[in-house]
């Protein structure tokens, strides 16, 4: 068994204790954070992880710590509100388990993400068929695509839908909480400020660059709207303070953006040379393979997705063509092939 992080305690603002709360979301041990605001009308969590294995019980575990190890008088029951940063599955999939150790918290999620909670089994339904689609152009065979689609699908068959009570919402502050929109990872993601720290979820990580999809598969995520995103944290001055969803906190946010764009810029270049020295059109699970050599299982997935959000941005951008035109006009939804212009 995987050994969690400690809880850390932050103060953002006079008044105002965060603490954060790891969780092992899925069985490979991979961790993932929960937020606690104490000092506000009510006790505020933030993101439940994935209701998967030992993930929720990670949590209230946590929770228990607050009260026996640092003096909180604190019980689930007391929460009253849950935030959901994002609809991914290690950040909501526990929702409706803590529903019910709460008693029934108020729940709130930015617009985009709301039909992931709402509508959760039609958003998988639809969400499938949109990957389904995306693979085929990819170029993967039958048989690959239908192995692919198994995988999509096996973390997300234990969530069902609950209820969702307001909106966060740029512009419009919940106590000392600011949110702001930052999609490209996953459509309704929000970033938090509280005073000079900021709650960034998935948006900006200080040792891994965020997944990334194609925007076709999912509206409002892509390498584009990732770029934009970065743009508005970076307009945000005295940010001293940054805490993911994952991994360690981050002391120069500035500097992160900067070199999570320099990423994204050796990316799109790694991609033009794979399709000019193979001196022939490439489909994006052709690029996929000489991008990311030496995946396997699920992060093939990952990586056919990652690949296709770049490639999608150089073609929108006019960086690519699509080299077999007439076979596209012919056949229903062939494999499309890339050329540099």
């Amino acid at each position: 068994m995987s050994t969690l992080p400690p809880i850390e305690r932050y103060q953002p603002l006079q008044g105002i204790v965060l603490y954060r709360l790891p969780m092992r979301v899925f069985p490979s041990g991979f961790v993932a954070y929960a937020y606690v605001l104490l000092g506000f009308d009510s006790p505020i969590l933030i993101d439940t992880g994935s209701g998967f294995g030992d993930s929720t019980q990670d949590l209230l575990d946590g929770l228990e710590a607050l009260r026996c190890e640092y003096g909180e008088a604190l019980r689930p029951t007391d929460i009253k509100r849950i935030l959901i940063t994002h609809g991914h599955v290690d950040h909501m999939g526990g929702l409706a388990d803590m529903l019910k150790a709460t008693g029934g918290a108020a729940v709130g999620i930015h617009p985009l993400d709301r039909r992931v909670l709402t509508n959760y089994e039609e958003r998988v339904v639809v969400a499938t068929k949109n990957l389904s689609i995306y693979l085929e152009r990819a170029g993967l065979s039958p048989e690959r695509l239908a192995q692919m689609l198994d995988m999509y699908s096996f973390s997300k068959q234990h969530v069902r839908s609950v209820g969702v009570d307001f909106m966060l919402e740029e512009g419009q502050p919940l106590e000392a909480l600011h949110f702001y929109h930052v999609p490209g990872h996953c459509s309704g993601q929000v970033a938090i400020r509280i005073g000079d720290t900021l709650l960034s979820a998935d948006h900006i990580l200080p040792r891994t660059s965020p997944h990334l999809a194609a925007e076709s598969i999912t509206h409002y995520t892509g390498v584009g709207h990732y770029r934009e995103s970065l743009d508005k944290i970076e307009r945000l001055p005295g940010i001293a303070l940054t805490l993911g969803g994952h991994e360690e906190a981050i002391t120069d946010v500035y500097e992160r953006i900067a070199q999570l764009r320099q990423r994204l810029d050796l990316k799109a270049q790694r991609i033009l040379d794979i399709i000019r020295s193979a001196q022939k059109p490439l489909t994006i699970s052709e690029i996929s393979k000489r991008l990311y050599q030496d995946k396997h299982g699920f992060d093939v997935l990952l990586a056919l997705q990652e690949a296709g959000a770049h490639v999608e941005y150089l073609y929108d951008r006019g960086y690519l063509a699509i080299a077999n035109l007439e076979e596209v006009q012919q056949k229903p939804n062939p494999a499309l092939l890339y050329s540099v212009l």
